[in-house]
């Protein structure tokens, strides 16, 4: 004890407390378990981020040792050598206990009650990171970027490799962190971080085809296209056919043939363009049906060419 005492008035960084552990630095061993063992009611906002809860205790050696803030911690299952990051939300666990989101525990690959190493750690903040999402599903997502920046608040750092689950519209998201930058571990605390996604897995590129033919180029295939620029011989005509009465006889069931009713279906614009008005004048509707407004029979407009009737016959005068 003596000797440490000499060492921190010599240098100060070298002190070493009781426990062996330099001032400045944290490590411990916690049994972990998942949200769902917590007591009390289930803590969601844990279970949907990237902290953890740890014992009060740890919160009196962190502040009696001095660590950097915020507090992030490596934590590793040294069964598997597997590793990742986290931050802390409460210091309300019992003693000798964590709860870590359930997301954290499938990549440390830890059941419950398994133990696992808590050292406190110092990281750069991020600049980019690239996620990969774990299903096809994403791209439903209208607004992946926006959904991302504001699930990302409820974390603290972020580990190459790892796969974080993000729940959105009742779905639970899962975002392989491909890379980050400027480490393999990065703080996302208060940081300018450009955003990039690569192709959700089992995503396939949709195939084009090399060559179109004419047909499958015309976008009505269900309509005959005539291309000799002469129409049908046949007016068109609605409500062809017979009717049926209700009560079973045979009388007046065929319209009289009405010569109104009979109209010519005109040929389309195939040189049409989407955006652009054609005004089409008199001398160009030769080239359009074939034949010019005044090779036609077009019936003068005349303007009150009707018969009255009158409701009462005028008495003639004797």
């Amino acid at each position: 004890m003596f000797r440490g005492v000499a060492d921190f008035l010599a240098g100060g960084d070298e002190y070493e407390g009781e426990d062996g552990i330099p001032m400045g630095s944290f490590r411990s061993q916690y049994r972990c378990y998942s949200v769902a063992m917590f007591g009390g009611s289930y803590r969601e906002d844990v279970d949907n981020g990237g902290k953890i809860i740890m014992p009060p205790s740890a919160l009196d050696q962190l502040t009696r040792r001095h660590v950097v803030y915020p507090m992030l911690f490596k934590m590793t299952n040294q069964r598997v050598s597997k590793e990742s990051h986290c931050g802390v939300l409460e210091f309300v666990a019992e003693e000798g206990k964590i709860y870590i989101p359930n997301w954290m525990r499938s990549n440390l690959y830890i059941s419950e009650g398994d133990m696992v190493w808590l050292e406190n750690v110092s990281l750069p903040s991020a600049t980019f990171t690239k996620f990969q999402p774990q299903s096809v599903d994403f791209l439903e997502i209208t607004n992946p970027k926006a959904l991302l920046e504001r699930s990302l608040r409820s974390f603290a750092c972020l580990t190459k490799g790892d796969t974080i689950a993000i729940p959105y519209n009742k779905k639970v998201y899962e975002f392989c962190v491909l890379e980050v930058r400027p480490g393999k571990a990065v703080s996302i605390i208060e940081c300018d971080m450009k955003v990039d996604f690569a192709a959700p897995v089992g995503y396939k590129v949709p195939e084009t085809p090399e060559s179109m033919d004419e047909s499958d180029a015309y976008p009505f295939p269900s309509v005959a296209r005539d291309t000799s620029g002469s129409s049908s011989t046949e007016p068109f005509k609605v409500f062809q056919g017979e009717g049926k009465r209700l009560d079973g006889k045979k009388k007046n069931l065929i319209a009289p043939e009405d010569t109104n009713a009979s109209k010519q279906r005109g040929i389309p614009n195939y040189n049409y363009q989407v955006g652009r008005l054609n005004f089409v004048r008199a001398k160009d509707l030769k080239n359009l049906f074939g034949s010019s407004v005044e090779d036609q029979e077009v019936d003068k407009f005349e303007a009150f060419a009707g018969k009255g009737q009158a409701l009462r016959e005028r008495k003639k005068r004797k």
